[in-house]
């Protein structure tokens, strides 16, 4: 693993490069970049997926998202979907540079909130050959609906007027305010997932000093205001894989994304598994295989 750098338009990108078993310099090697979570760090799951597709030959790229962990951007912890989905231009942008990757097989898997990002991307970028998804979230989707899907746009107005009210206090000088990604340990009342979400990113088992659960308030409403499968029935034409756990809550959105594709598409459901499952553990095993001869077929 190499730590690498490159930009995002003026800001400085921090990434982990991952190369495959008996690299030579002088090959071509198909790429594949995976995009963290929200509030996630390079270091975390996508570093997992990147390591481990690394030794099936490919070269990887896990990135922190501008704004976000070891990457440059002020104010640091801003999250606007718009950036992350450019984050991912970028990171093709870099790995076209490098010579030993064959820039024609480049491919792309997201994690959660990151496989909505790499959607919007892949809808556009047509650099992008292939997109594979683990536990797919559109936040945009789940901050309008809920977790589950569930929700009334209606519990949003109370959130938009705090929002409203924040923006014009930091216009004034106004210290700004952070919320959490996810629930505090132990917090029974939110959803399973959020809770085993707590547990990965709260403790021993993946807890990073650059994942620090917090976001800018100020940033929320481009949360609102997003889609990351607007595109996809009209502009996703390459291969999909869509993984998911037959428990998550959030499984509805990789049916969403698998629904909309245009492409040769494939939805895995693995039962028993919920989604946090696909971030460690054995669930990524067995993502793993699915990926793997999805990777070694579609780039």
């Amino acid at each position: 693993m190499q730590n690498v750098q490159f930009k995002h338009r003026n800001i400085v990108m921090a990434g982990n490069l991952y190369l495959p078993p008996a690299f030579l310099e002088s090959r071509a090697y198909p790429a594949i970049i995976t995009v963290h979570p929200g509030g996630g760090v390079k270091e975390q799951t996508a570093g997992t997926y990147a390591r481990l597709l690394a030794e099936q030959g490919f070269v990887t790229l896990a990135f922190d998202a501008s704004y976000q962990g070891e990457s440059g951007g002020e104010p640091h912890f801003l999250d606007e979907p718009m950036n992350r989905v450019a984050d991912v231009y970028s990171a093709v942008d870099y790995l076209t540079t490098l010579g030993f990757v064959d820039a024609s097989r480049i491919g792309v898997l997201g994690i959660c909130a990151g496989g909505g990002f790499a959607a919007k991307a892949a809808s556009v970028d047509r650099r992008i050959k292939a997109l594979a998804t683990a536990s797919a979230v559109n936040v945009g989707s789940a901050t309008r609906k809920g977790w589950e899907g569930k929700g009334s746009i209606n519990d949003l107005l109370p959130v938009l007027e705090a929002l409203a009210g924040q923006r014009t206090a930091e216009a004034s000088g106004s210290e700004p305010v952070y919320a959490p990604y996810v629930p505090p340990l132990g917090d029974t009342k939110a959803p399973r997932d959020l809770q085993e979400a707590a547990d990965y990113y709260l403790t021993p088992r993946a807890q990073h000093p650059n994942a620090q659960n917090k976001m800018l308030m100020n940033g929320l409403g481009a949360w609102v205001a997003f889609d990351a499968f607007d595109l996809v029935d009209q502009l996703l034409t390459q291969p999909l894989l869509a993984i998911a756990g037959s428990e998550a809550g959030s499984l509805w959105h990789s049916e969403e994304l698998h629904a909309k594709a245009r492409g040769e598409k494939n939805l895995v459901v693995l039962d028993g598994l919920a989604h946090m499952d696909l971030y460690d553990g054995s669930g990524v095993g067995i993502a793993m295989q699915h990926l793997t001869r999805f990777f070694q077929a579609s780039i």
